[in-house]
């Protein structure tokens, strides 16, 4: 058994907290919601806890997370451990590990995948930092990833920054397969050749080289709403989508799917498009080309 602090109780937090429990481990947590929160602060959180302790933040990434640690470093001690489990940028990593060293506290990054669905089915755990502080958070690791060899659900990626990195690489990945789903549902559903649009897409789940489980999400969703009618075509992003093309630019990769599916969201919530409109202009001008007029 393990003693472990969570800080911050949202989808992914509270779910891993659950989940922590379920296999034996003491946790407490701690979250602005008093309603879901253990404790009601987080020097109450530190001060409940056993040294040399283990926290877990779990909390927007950027100046939240960053906040977070750097107050802890002032409540915790030589050989206590931090470990962001957050979506922050790998680059933060090294600002929060110095933090915290100069408190002598330790620092490990995990990226996590599994989302809202980690509680029952595991995470996937992608770790950066020293070996002795991996080694030290392992039953927590072992806990959270799904059942099986370590090495299909963890990954010690390399040192500090090498889990978020891991990380947002994962995410870029996940935008260029959404699309390409997305866009398969689309032309299934422009043509007038194929009647079943949902049967078609729950037969790729069996046998086929396109199968997955975003796939099966995709199933999912398409059988509670055929048409997806119930949703509008707005799409957010994470910001790693963003920062995985960054970094293909800075080491010269090409990686032209992952770019077209971000700027295929960007797309996405644009009403009335400047770009689009300068198209129409342009085609009626060179080829005489009809235009619909704002309004019609």
């Amino acid at each position: 058994m393990v003693q472990l602090g969570l800080v911050g109780l949202g989808k992914m937090g509270f779910n891993m907290r659950e989940r922590l429990r379920a296999a034996g481990h003491e946790v407490v947590g701690f979250d602005r919601n008093p309603e879901v929160s253990d404790v009601s602060s987080l020097a109450d959180l530190v001060k409940a806890l056993d040294e040399p302790r283990i926290v877990w933040v779990m909390v927007p990434s950027g100046e939240p997370t960053k906040v977070t640690v750097a107050e802890l470093g002032g409540l915790m001690a030589s050989g206590d451990l931090v470990i962001d489990g957050g979506n922050s940028r790998f680059t933060d990593d090294s600002h929060n590990a110095a933090v915290l060293a100069e408190q002598g506290v330790k620092y490990v990054d995990v990226g996590v995948s599994g989302g809202v669905w980690g509680k029952d089915n595991g995470y996937g755990l992608m770790a950066g930092g020293d070996e002795s502080d991996i080694e030290r958070a392992m039953p927590i690791f072992d806990a959270l990833r799904p059942e099986g060899p370590r090495d299909e659900g963890f990954a010690h990626a390399g040192g500090v920054g090498a889990g978020h990195y891991a990380k947002m690489v994962h995410n870029g990945i996940e935008y260029g397969l959404m699309q390409a789903y997305a866009e398969g549902f689309e032309l299934l559903e422009a043509s007038d050749v194929v009647d079943n649009v949902p049967g078609v897409i729950k037969a790729w789940q069996r046998g086929t080289v396109v199968r997955s489980w975003l796939l099966d999400l995709l199933i999912r969703a398409v059988e509670e709403d055929p048409q997806l009618g119930e949703l509008e075509g707005y799409v957010e992003d994470s910001g790693e989508g963003r920062w995985t093309l960054e970094e293909a630019i800075n080491n010269s990769v090409p990686a032209p799917v992952i770019s077209a599916a971000l700027f295929a969201r960007f797309a996405s919530r644009q009403e009335d498009s400047s770009a689009m409109r300068a198209v129409a202009a342009l085609r009626n001008q060179f080829g005489g080309h009809s235009v619909k007029r704002a309004g019609e």
